[in-house]
């Protein structure tokens, strides 16, 4: 048996970008077949209100809203993890994190005035994955290959040229962790990318397995 499972989308409970309810998102991937979702939501400058740069407590609750209304959809038949989308300051490069947690959030620093260096180095000693997510969207440029532990090489959002231009980039650094995700912010987002196992994820720890082991195959639904 095979699953799919996305792993970059948006809602609007968060992302000011996402159109879609947190629990309609949910319910329209378990309608396209979907076995579970990795919310990535938009952690940037444009996601936090401005009491919210004052207090990071304030910050990290406001982040978590979506995710702790889709935790109760979370069960045997599918399942909903927690990741981002991050964006530094003053810069337009995004990166997924996968293998992120409440606890981590908070106890981490505000993670907007770090860049990549650190923010790298402190998310990955905490075991999780560090992509730079469509690498060749317009204006983006390539991050240093030592600072990322994988590549998005398929964006629903992205035009067939760029997605086969992050393919190609990521072969030439040899990165070993190569994904896709749909990059959903509203309904005809929905089924564009994902992942197909034959194991199914249910915890952080099931997806940062299976992503470094490669034993998955893309899915890539070019608009």
């Amino acid at each position: 048996m095979e699953y799919k499972y996305e792993i970059h989308c948006h809602t609007k409970e968060v992302s000011r970008c996402g159109q879609l309810p947190v629990e309609e998102l949910i319910k329209k991937y378990k309608e396209a077949g979907y076995s579970g979702i990795v919310l990535t939501d938009h952690y940037s400058p444009m996601t936090f209100d401005l009491p919210d740069f004052f207090s990071k407590k304030k910050a990290i609750d406001h982040y978590l809203r979506a995710w702790r209304i889709a935790e109760q959809y979370n069960d045997e038949s599918f399942a909903v993890l927690l990741g981002m989308e991050l964006r530094f300051y003053a810069t337009v490069n995004d990166y997924l994190v996968y293998g992120i947690t409440e606890q981590m959030l908070y106890e981490l620093p505000f993670l907007l005035p770090l860049y990549i260096k650190k923010a790298s180095k402190l998310l990955r000693e905490r075991g999780c994955l560090f992509l730079q997510a469509h690498p060749f969207r317009n204006l983006i440029t390539r991050a240093d290959p030592k600072y990322l532990d994988g590549v998005e090489v398929f964006n629903g959002k992205a035009d067939e040229e760029a997605n086969k231009n992050s393919e190609k980039w990521a072969k030439e650094i040899n990165t070993p962790v190569r994904t896709s995700g749909s990059d959903c912010h509203r309904e005809s987002g929905v089924g564009l990318g994902g992942i197909i196992t034959a194991e199914r994820i249910k915890t952080n720890e099931d997806l940062i397995k299976i992503l470094k082991s490669g034993n998955y195959k893309l899915i890539k639904n070019q608009r």
